[in-house]
This record gives structure tokens, C-alpha cells and sequence, in this order.
């Protein structure tokens, strides 16, 4: 029989405990409640506001156009990433994001002045096989005239159902009379994968462009291709590879990594966000030696191959810093087919560090972002012991310095003086030599210069500039009298030396010559192997891999390579 006494002490000892249960879940419940009732509210005071402006305003007003104003004004206090998509973009968004199929010709576009250029043919697909050249304008598409119209609304005129006829009316450069073309659109799928092949001594390259659908499939596969050669070494570029689907991140970090590896942990306010990613198959090559190349366009789902694979000391990284994205993106079903895309939560590389670079919810004064400062990177530790650090993207365990231009390329690139010329160059001549071995003669480089002789790419040099605000300063002060004579001396001097510049950056324009050419004959693959024997990072790379020994000790973190990436540390060491 209990004993009541006892029984008595067990009822007051359980309303003790259940009493800050109770207080917490009451607490919660009108949190709760309150939270609900501020959004209930201010939805509704948004509504009304909405209703008199479509009603009572003075002028007639797009309500469609007003409400995604409106709601756009609202994310842009959030973080870039978290956006709003209404029906009509649907379409668009999900080939950017999603899939990457569409019906239609396989072409990239530009506006130049007005007129519809073509950018660029993809190899296999309608507009190719047609012989649409890049530099081809459009005319009309089924007799509809382009003039006006912008890339968008051209774009949608040339996409449709697969196996639907449209017709083209186009004008080549250097012909008299334009061309009527008729072509069937096709399904026309850009691969994440757009190249794969072998280096030299025995290494295989993968390039990844994107995270999107079947991604990680297509690298599995080349990879399967690529390992009947026998190789003793893998290069994964992700350079200016935006990302795209995490999943698809996870399983290509487990093709490299043994099962049940944590590769990414996702951590969000809300718990439900919160996951952790392992592996969760047989890695195709667990020990295979591998570099990743990344850059300061290497963002989201490439941080994530690549900060994993450093934090299990996997893979030797190579390149810049990247983007720094560590957020994470989820999207919601709404009202008439629209979408909202909300970042949900933050990633986690293995050793603990997220590698968001800017701090979206503490804004400066002025409002603008600010990134995370130095004094609140925190450090972390890979498997083996080596050092990293949050806060800053992914830094590579063997900095390459960037490939910086001259005035003079950028110039000629940005004004199409050089992407004319490639043009002309392939109306001229009906093909070249192989992408990988084609360069262009002395002879051929003088008649570029002769093709020059009537554009205008004229620039200002940053000595030119720094004389022009000195000008403007002495004038301020009454002192340009005395000193004229100097300045139009130093002005003369810097002009005659910017006519040297063709010779002076001959190897560098060449280059980009080259790569410009290839395109046109070899298109993207083409473009890449051309790129090759110019390619800094992959050459360091092919070093690296062709040296165990060195391999070896960046990733057991011996001497400079124990810390990666810690604010104010000398890298010198590792520069290449």
C-alpha cells in the first residue's frame, strides 16, 4: 500500500518541476501568438494600403508592377539572395537555378547599339548546324523585325517547344544581302560538365560550371571515362562556377570521400533548416590525388566541394580566394504560380567555419554591408590539424595570383575591336589548325594592328588621369600659367608611349586573339583546351600533383602550409 505521506511529498515535488515547463511553454505560446499577430497586422494595414493607392491615387497606376515594387523594396533589406518570382519568370528562373533544358536554337545573344548579335553557337545544337556564325545579327525572327526589342523579349521569341520550326533572317558582316534561314528547335541542354579530357603527365581535368540537375552524375561519369586512361591524378575546376544545388555538392564531395563523412552542416533559425549532409555511398576514387582550382567567382556549392575537401584534407585547393556565399536558399509555392526563394539557414564546412564573407544584418551607418571584421574570424582545424578560418571564403592552400590585363586588352575586349576581328578572321578562312596548337602569326597580328588603324580604342591611362586631377587642382589654385609647359610635355610623353602599347602587350592581346578565334572554329571546348598552355592555376596544379612528396606536406600542413588563410599572415611563401 503507498504511503500517503510519500505520495503527498511526490504531488508537490512534480508540480515544483512541471512549473518552469509550464512557465517556458507559456512564454513560448504567447511569443508565439504575438508573432502572429504582428505579421496578421501588418499584412493587413499592407493591404489597405495597397487597395487605396489602386483605388484613390491620382494617376493610373500599375498595380502588378507597384506590388512587386513593393515587395522588392521589402527583401532588399534582407541579403541578394532572398527574392521574390513572379509567374513570368518562372521559366527563367528555373533554367538559372534548377535545370538546365530549354526548347530552342542553342545560341547566346547580345545588344550592340540596338542590334541583335550573336554571341556565341553552342557545338551540336540548331543554330550550329545552320552555320549561324558569332557576329551574325538577327534581323527578324518569323518575320517579326528586332528592332527595339531587348535581349529578353528576343530571347523569348527564339525559345519554344522542342520540334517547333522558326525562321531566321540574319545579316553575316561582309556580305551584301542577308540570309533566310529556316530551323527546328530542339531541346537544347547545356551540360554542368561542358569539358573533360586528359593533361599532360597522365592527369585528368574535369570543368564543373554549375550545381545544377545531374551534375554531380555528369562529373561521376567523365570521371569513369577518364579512369580507362589510367590516371595518377585529378584536376576539379570550379573556377567561376556560381554553384547551384547543395545535394548535388554533397554526392560529388562522395565521390572522393569514404561513406558516412559529414560534408556540410546546415544550421538555420528555424530547427526544421537545420541538417547535416553526409556521405552515403561508395566513393568511385577515395585516394586518387586531387586539386580543386578555385576563384574570386567560385561561389555557394563550389565553396562547398572545396572547403570540404580541404577541411578533410582530401584535396589540395589552388587559386584565389573565393566569393565567400555561405548561405543556404530554400524556395516556397505562392499565390498564382509565383515563388519566393528565402535564405533559410547557413552551411558549415566539416571543421565548424562558415565562410560567409558579408554580414547582411549589421549594415554600416549608410546602410550598405559591411564584411565580417577581422577581429571576429575564428579559427578551425582540418582533419589532419592544419589551420583555417571562417568569415572570408575559401583560401586556397596555394595562392596563384590573378591573370590582371593591361588597359590596352581590356579596351580592345570591352569595345569588341577584337571580337570583330575574329569575326572577319572566320568569314575569311574556312578553318585552322587544332584548338590546342593554333597560334596566330606575326603577319596575322600586323593585320589585327591594320584592323585597328580604323576604330577608335583610345583609353585613358591612370597617368593620365593622375595629370588631369593635378590640371584641375593647379587651375584651382591660379597656378596652371607656370606650369602648362610641363603638363602638356608629360601629356605628349604618355600619349607616344600608349602608341607602343600594341607591341608592348603583343603576347597578352595575342592570347586573347587566340582564345577568340579558336571559339569560332573549336567553340567552348575549343576556347578551353586553347587556354591550356596560358593557364596559371592548372600549370600549378599539374606541379603539384606530378610531386607527391609536395602533395604530401601541404596536406599533413607542414611548414607554411599549418595555417591557411589567417588575416595578416605572410603567404609569400605559397605564392605562385
Amino acid at each position: 500500500m503507498n504511503n500517503p505521506v510519500n505520495s503527498r511529498s511526490a504531488r508537490s515535488k512534480f508540480k515544483k518541476a512541471l512549473l518552469p515547463v509550464v512557465v517556458i511553454i507559456s512564454i513560448f505560446s504567447f511569443s508565439f501568438v504575438e508573432d502572429l499577430f504582428q505579421v496578421s497586422k501588418n499584412l493587413d494595414i499592407f493591404a489597405a494600403i495597397y487597395k487605396q493607392l489602386s483605388i484613390n491615387y491620382v494617376d493610373d497606376v500599375n498595380s502588378s508592377e507597384m506590388m512587386k515594387n513593393g515587395i522588392d523594396a521589402m527583401l532588399e533589406e534582407l541579403d541578394p539572395y532572398t527574392e521574390y518570382i513572379p509567374e513570368s519568370d518562372i521559366e527563367d528562373y528555373k533554367l538559372k537555378y534548377v535545370s538546365t533544358q530549354y526548347g530552342g536554337i542553342g545560341a547566346t545573344i547580345s545588344n550592340r547599339a540596338g542590334k541583335v548579335i550573336v554571341a556565341e553557337p553552342y557545338a551540336g545544337f540548331p543554330a550550329q548546324k545552320a552555320d549561324i556564325r558569332a557576329g551574325d545579327e538577327f534581323l527578324e525572327i518569323n518575320g517579326v523585325s528586332l528592332k527595339g526589342k531587348t535581349n529578353e523579349q528576343v530571347s523569348s521569341m527564339l525559345k519554344g517547344s522542342k520540334g517547333t520550326p522558326v525562321k531566321l533572317r540574319i545579316q553575316r558582316p561582309g556580305m551584301p544581302k542577308s540570309m533566310e534561314l529556316n530551323l527546328t528547335r530542339e531541346e537544347i541542354r547545356q551540360n554542368n560538365v561542358p569539358y573533360y579530357g586528359m593533361l599532360s603527365n597522365n592527369v585528368g581535368y574535369i570543368k564543373l560550371d554549375k550545381f545544377l540537375e545531374n551534375s554531380a552524375q555528369e562529373v561521376k561519369d567523365a570521371l569513369a571515362e577518364l579512369k580507362k586512361n589510367n590516371i595518377n591524378g585529378l584536376v576539379l575546376d570550379l573556377r567561376f562556377n556560381g554553384g547551384g544545388i547543395l545535394q548535388e555538392a554533397v554526392k560529388i564531395v562522395n565521390l572522393f570521400v569514404d561513406k558516412g563523412v559529414t560534408v556540410v552542416i546546415q544550421k538555420g533559425r528555424n530547427r526544421e533548416k537545420s541538417i547535416t549532409y553526409n556521405t552515403f555511398s561508395t566513393p568511385l576514387e577515395p585516394n586518387l590525388p586531387l586539386v580543386v582550382l578555385v576563384n574570386n567567382r567560385s561561389a555557394s556549392a563550389s565553396e562547398i566541394v572545396a572547403g570540404s575537401l580541404q577541411d578533410l584534407d582530401r584535396a589540395v585547393v589552388i587559386g584565389q580566394r573565393s566569393f565567400g556565399k555561405g548561405l543556404v536558399q530554400q524556395t516556397f509555392n505562392l499565390p498564382y504560380n509565383s515563388l519566393v526563394k528565402v535564405t533559410v539557414a547557413k552551411y558549415y564546412t566539416p571543421s565548424g567555419r562558415c565562410i560567409q564573407a558579408l554580414d547582411y544584418t549589421h549594415r554600416d551607418t549608410d546602410g550598405m554591408v559591411v564584411k565580417v571584421a577581422d577581429s571576429l574570424i575564428t579559427e578551425y582545424k582540418t582533419k589532419s590539424g592544419r589551420s583555417v578560418y571562417d568569415g572570408s571564403g575559401i583560401f586556397p592552400d596555394v595562392f596563384v595570383k590573378p591573370l590582371r590585363y593591361s588597359l590596352i586588352t581590356q579596351t580592345l575586349a570591352s569595345r569588341y575591336h577584337i571580337f570583330d576581328y575574329a569575326t572577319q578572321y572566320r568569314n575569311l578562312k574556312t578553318s585552322i589548325s587544332d584548338a590546342k596548337n593554333f597560334r596566330l602569326s606575326d603577319a596575322e597580328y600586323n593585320d589585327f594592328i591594320a584592323f585597328l588603324s580604323k576604330r577608335d580604342y583610345n583609353y585613358d591611362t591612370r597617368v593620365e588621369k593622375l595629370l588631369n586631377e593635378l590640371r584641375d587642382e593647379a587651375e584651382k589654385e591660379n597656378k596652371i600659367g607656370d606650369l602648362k609647359p610641363e603638363f602638356d610635355a608629360l601629356k605628349a610623353k604618355v600619349s607616344h608611349s600608349k602608341k607602343n602599347d600594341l607591341v608592348l602587350f603583343k603576347d597578352e592581346i595575342r592570347k586573347v586573339l587566340e582564345s577568340e578565334i579558336v571559339s569560332r572554329y573549336y567553340f567552348e571546348k575549343g576556347r578551353l583546351e586553347q587556354n591550356f598552355k596560358y593557364d596559371n592555376e592548372l600549370n600549378e596544379a599539374q606541379k603539384v600533383l606530378s610531386d607527391k612528396s609536395v602533395l604530401a606536406s601541404i596536406l599533413n600542413g607542414e611548414g607554411t602550409y599549418k595555417s591557411i588563410g589567417k588575416p595578416g599572415e605572410d603567404y609569400s611563401a605559397n605564392v605562385k
